[in-house]
């Protein structure tokens, strides 16, 4: 977990971080983060002379951010958490704003980040798995039921390897840096390969290397188009682990969407700005964004 105080700006105040601990159950893992949010806030007043003012936190999985609640996470074993509630009640009663973790890291890339400026743009985690976070005018759109931004279940190949979400051949399969660690661990006979070590093998050249890479990347780039189609970006923003493999990335990501477009307008395709305090400021970003709804209703 990370945490952060966050300046009115945006700016980074203090970063502090711990171990979810999940493997001790769901109850456990809600119990650090309100005491996290607590010594947080405690730092603060000690170090910075007032307390926090309001508070943000991201989650991941499902989210309910207009109830507070965090509905489903399968990593980390909880229902219907009612966490903006929970952390309101440790926090001595400030306001809290509750987002997705990828939409709130997204908000923070489009905000302060890569996409600083662009009224529409697309955010992309290449991580364990792949998500999205839709960027319109300086907030991110959830959709009618949340799940809107959700790229990584988009099919790109058809007949290609079963998903946890019951469909075959979704990009997270074929395109995430988890599935470019097990076809480079096949491909390489290492079982402790991972996408890191492929991506340095593309680059010294070695052609089993080049051709998993080849793989993700054809399908990223199915995917991204069929986005772009349909939201017509400005900027399109590659994070996550994979984009740490810079322009071996990048370079034939751009090249293999540009070939795939035909009247779409090809946005601009960058890499993700924050690195992983981006879902520290974006969730700094929602709390600021609750008191200014609050003094403007």
């Amino acid at each position: 977990m990370k945490a952060a105080l966050v300046g009115t700006d945006g700016t980074l105040l203090h970063e502090a971080r711990r171990a979810t601990g999940r493997k001790r159950g769901a109850d456990a893992v809600v119990e650090t983060i309100l005491a996290f949010a607590a010594d947080l806030r405690a730092h603060g007043e000690e170090h910075f002379g007032e307390s926090a003012v309001a508070a943000g936190v991201a989650v991941p999985g499902i989210v309910d951010a207009e109830k507070g609640i965090a509905v489903y996470a399968a990593n980390l074993g909880w229902r219907d958490v009612p966490m903006r509630a929970l952390l309101g009640q440790r926090l001595g009663g400030i306001p809290v704003a509750v987002g997705h973790d990828v939409r709130t890291g997204g908000l923070a890339e489009g905000r302060i980040g890569a996409g600083r400026g662009a009224d529409r743009f697309l955010f992309v985690p290449l991580g364990t798995g792949i998500a999205g976070a839709i960027g319109i005018a300086g907030r991110i759109e959830a959709g009618a039921h949340g799940y809107a931004g959700e790229i990584g279940h988009i099919v790109v190949r058809p007949d290609g390897p079963d998903c946890g979400c019951g469909q075959r051949g979704c990009l997270e399969t074929l395109a995430s840096a988890s599935a470019v660690t097990r076809a480079w661990a096949a491909a390489s006979g290492d079982p402790e390969a991972d996408a890191a070590d492929c991506a340095k093998a593309v680059e010294s050249g070695d052609p089993a290397a080049i051709a998993v890479w080849r793989d993700a990347v054809d399908a990223l780039a199915a995917g991204l188009v069929t986005a772009l189609t349909l939201l017509d970006p400005s900027t399109l923003i590659i994070g996550g682990g994979l984009a740490e493999a810079g322009e071996t990335l990048f370079t034939p990501l751009r090249a293999a969407v540009e070939e795939r477009v035909t009247f779409q307008k090809l946005p601009h395709i960058v890499p993700a700005a924050l690195g992983d305090t981006a879902g520290c400021l974006g969730a700094g970003l929602l709390a600021w964004d609750l008191l200014s709804t609050e003094v403007s209703a």
